[in-house]
């Protein structure tokens, strides 16, 4: 199989290429077979009680990432166990997954941040984990969606309303994650409704 990454991804080391479950030739089957999947899970998740009742937890967290990427993935919803080029070291995942859905009930309880800045730097907190060996942005991105969902009428648009080319969101995007890494958020803010 080609699994060669494209900018911004993280590499998936042999043991992780492991736990795929289809078998897949391309890149681009891949990621048709993992949007299949998403699909469903997004389905699910906003059907789901247990979503709206306790999205804000690493098992409900853990659970999105598994319908997210079950039937790709053996290991879909569990923490990696690998270091990446990206993401806290693996011995902090489950604390800092832990302190991540606890900042952002208090964001929300205390109305800390408007709505969409929540979703925003809950996105970039789970992004800055990255607790999966892949697909972290997209369920990071679900994730915030979901939240959003719940305290506002708000949508995000993740770059989509825009007349950039995908190429150009994904370097967009991950523009403004960087400035989030250096505590600017005004940019991963304006991405996310753009």
């Amino acid at each position: 199989m080609l699994m060669t990454s494209r900018y911004g991804e993280t590499e998936i080391d042999h043991d992780e290429l492991q736990g795929l479950i289809p078998s897949l030739a391309t890149r681009a089957e891949l990621d048709e077979f993992e949007q299949a999947n998403i699909r469903e899970a997004m389905l699910w998740a906003r059907k789901s009680r247990a979503v709206r009742k306790s999205l804000l937890t690493p098992a409900t967290l853990c659970e999105l990432h598994d319908r997210m990427f079950r039937r790709v993935w053996t290991w879909a919803g569990k923490f990696r166990k690998t270091e990446k080029n990206i993401g806290v070291p693996v011995w902090k995942i489950s604390s800092d997954l832990f302190n991540a859905c606890e900042d952002a009930k208090t964001w929300i309880e205390f109305n800390t941040f408007e709505p969409i800045e929540i979703a925003a730097r809950l996105h970039h907190r789970l992004v800055v984990i990255h607790p999966f060996p892949n697909g972290n942005g997209r369920w990071a991105r679900f994730a915030a969606d979901l939240v959003l969902e719940q305290i506002s009428e708000e949508q995000l648009s993740w770059g989509a309303n825009g007349r950039m080319a995908s190429d150009e969101i994904r370097k967009s995007y991950i523009q403004a994650l960087r400035h989030a890494d250096a505590l600017d958020f005004q940019p991963l803010i304006s991405f996310v409704v753009a």
